[in-house]
This record gives C-alpha cells, structure tokens and sequence, in this order.
C-alpha cells in the first residue's frame, strides 16, 4: 500500500533532502500544499490530517502550531525542529540508541528527530555510561565542528551570500560560547547523565559534514578502563546495525586525520576510538543533513509506517 506524506516546510534546507529521499520511491506519495495556499491555515490543516505521515520542517513554535492542527489520531509525526526532543510522550528518534528503541518508535505517533551534534555524541557516550566506564556524574566535554548547512539559511547566506550583512570570509569560528546551547539538553537526557555536558560547537566553511570528538581521561575515571574495553563496548552496542559503525581499533591507529566530509550523501554513522590507555579520543564522523537530520528522519518514517527501514537511504 502507498503511504501518503506531508512534509511541512518542504522549501527549508532539511525538507528538500528529505523530499530528495522520497520523491522516486513508488511506496511513498507525497502530498505538497499548493504555493499559493502556503499561509492559508485551512489548507495547510487539512493536508497535515490528510495523510499517513507528516514530517515537520519548522523552527520550534511552528512546529508546536503544527502539532496543535493535527486532529487525525492516525497521522503519524516525525518532527526535525527541538522542540518535542526532550517530551516523555515523545519518541525519541535515534533507532540505534538502544535495543528497544526502533519499537518505541514504531509504536509511536510522534517522534522526534534528533540534533545533528546529539547524534554523534549520544552514540559515542551512552554504551559507556550504561556500561559504567563513563561514571553519569563525569563531567564530559564535546568539541564538535560542522558544515555551515547546519544553520540554516541564515548561516548559509553568511558564507555563501556575499551581498549579506553576515558575509564572512573567515574559514572557521566557535559560536554558542555561552553554554546554552538547545542541543544540551538531549545531549545530557539520552546519554544518562546526571550533569550537562561542556558543549563547544563550531562551524567551518564547507557546505556539510560533522565531526564530534569527546576526550575521555580513562586514568582520571580511575575505574580500571583500558582503550580496548572501550572500543569493545561500542562495538557490541552496534554491532549487526546497517547505519551505525565502529571502526578497528588497528584501522583508527593507522589514521592520521579525517575528513569531515567524507559521509556526505549518506545515512551513515561512523564511529571512532584513538588514543591509548591513559587518555582515549572518541569521534563520531557523519553528514548533519544525512544522519543528523534528513537521512534520520527518513529512517524514522520508515520504521514509523512499517516499511523496509533502509529503503530511500542507500
């Protein structure tokens, strides 16, 4: 049976990727709101109960507003914006996270897609914690470095567009220096820690692509954890997974760098342990439109509609 889809916000940076993903896939039809009617409320209130499933591509209070129209108990809802992330009643959208995650999802009417940064670093951290070589109360920092695609299309005109008042040149820079960031807070909930991480975000002048790094001082935790326990904990938590991959250790030892930009295009999570038994790097590799968000959110619909989970990701 074909599953009729609603992405609003289809115009928005994460919304053409996603329609990108679906739009030649036969079990899937998408339904668009006509140009014309885009801020016409009764329209847009219709298509959002019209359907199997909607995929919101809005800021937050959009999002919410979007959500508050729905009156379809059927509809089904993947939301990319932060705003649900942290909600008990909400799905959280990281099939990978755990065992029972993907039926959690699947038996949820809404889900909520996870941050790009989030992603990288609750894949990193939560196997640890759960296996207690990270202890909860450990504070954790994360230094994570991103395509400019991940702020949107304000960001995306400060490098792109040199008729802006934010054009910059500049190759890189930090930004969110005031640990408020909006990602903290999934960051902290899905890793299970019982204090936020030091989030230090940044933004270098390529389109896509994201690193995320954690040090993990192993003879500070002082519980007895070697760089093998920690790359075998990983790698049990993610093994037989399809998007989710741990690098050999003896592979990781042989690199001298890495390229933010190498998953680009793909549904892929690549994860890293360098390092030695004093002091381990962990780093998670992935695309923050793939993974981080379109790809992500595509894999949650599919499993969302029970449909073959990788299929519109290959």
């Amino acid at each position: 049976m074909v599953q009729r889809v609603f992405i609003d916000g289809e115009a928005g940076t994460t919304g053409l990727q996603i329609r990108e993903r679906l739009e030649r896939r036969r079990d899937i039809e998408l339904v668009s709101i006509d140009p014309a009617k885009r801020k016409d409320a009764v329209e847009r209130k219709r298509l959002l109960n019209s359907v199997d499933a909607v995929i919101l591509c809005l800021p937050d209070d959009a999002a919410r507003e979007a959500v508050s129209l729905i009156e379809n108990d059927a509809v089904k809802v993947i939301d990319a914006s932060t705003a649900y992330r942290v909600t008990p009643d909400w799905a959280y959208g990281f099939a990978e996270m755990s065992k029972d995650q993907r039926a959690k999802i699947a038996a949820s009417k809404r889900i909520s897609n996870p941050g790009c940064y989030p992603t990288g670093f609750i894949a990193l951290t939560r196997p640890l914690v759960e296996a207690g070589i990270i202890p909860r109360d450990w504070a954790l920092s994360v230094n994570a470095v991103s395509g400019y695609s991940g702020g949107g299309k304000s960001m995306i005109a400060e490098f792109e567009n040199e008729s802006d008042p934010s054009f910059t040149r500049v190759p890189y820079r930090i930004y969110a220096m005031g640990q408020k960031h909006k990602h903290v807070p999934e960051m902290q909930k899905y890793a299970g820690l019982a204090r936020a991480p030091i989030f230090a975000p940044s933004v270098g002048r390529y389109y896509k692509g994201m690193i995320v790094e954690v040090p993990l001082p192993l003879a500070a935790i002082a519980n007895g954890s070697k760089l093998e326990d920690v790359h075998g904990v990983l790698a049990q938590a993610y093994k037989g997974e399809r998007f989710v991959s741990v690098t050999p250790l003896a592979e990781s030892a042989t690199l001298k760098s890495l390229d933010p930009e190498v998953l680009n295009g793909t549904n892929q999570l690549k994860l890293f342990v360098f390092g030695h038994d004093q002091e381990a790097l962990l780093v998670a590799l992935l695309d923050n439109l793939g993974k981080g968000a379109s790809g992500a959110a595509v894999q949650n619909m599919n499993i969302a509609l029970g449909l073959e989970e990788s299929a519109g990701l290959n």
